[in-house]
């Protein structure tokens, strides 16, 4: 084993479980955060996540596929194999979650913030963010699961 391989695979791995383990994470203290009703908590804890997504969650999102192709060509691996076509649908699949999640996530933080400078409830727009938000993570968090499932297995589909 090349020191090229080694350190090509150690980033591809570390990389994986920052973006699942931002991912859970996040989405653990959002659910905390949602569950006490609590604006400014809710203010507070969104505007953090925020930041951990733009920091941990896109380095990673750049580093998995980068490190993914270079380990693939390194291998000599064809690119198209059915497999690795299977990960990126799925990569996309999460991407296509995890892009207005952000958004959402910056939109519910300012929500909950006005609501507590106002010392009000959060509002309904509030609560049909957090569902959108729930209902994007079911799909992202099952698709990063298939994809270590397919990474370990590397089947033939065929």
């Amino acid at each position: 084993m090349t020191t090229t391989y080694l350190l090509l695979k150690l980033a591809h791995i570390l990389s994986g479980a920052v973006l699942f383990g931002t991912g859970a994470g996040i989405a653990f203290f959002m659910l905390s955060a949602h569950r006490t009703r609590d604006p400014a908590a809710i203010a507070a804890i969104a505007r953090i996540v925020v930041v951990a997504d733009f920091i941990f969650t896109a380095s990673a999102v750049v580093i998995q596929p980068a490190t993914g192709v270079a380990l693939a060509l390194h291998l000599g691996w064809s690119l198209d194999a059915p497999w690795l076509l299977a990960t990126y649908a799925l990569y996309a699949l999460t991407g296509a979650c995890w892009i207005p999640v952000v958004f959402i996530q910056i939109r519910m933080a300012r929500l909950a913030r006005e609501a507590a400078s106002a010392d009000m409830p959060l509002p309904p727009a509030y609560h049909r963010l957090y569902r959108l938000w729930f209902a994007l993570g079911i799909p992202a968090f099952l698709a990063v699961l298939a994809i270590y499932a397919i990474m370990i297995a590397r089947p033939t589909f065929g």
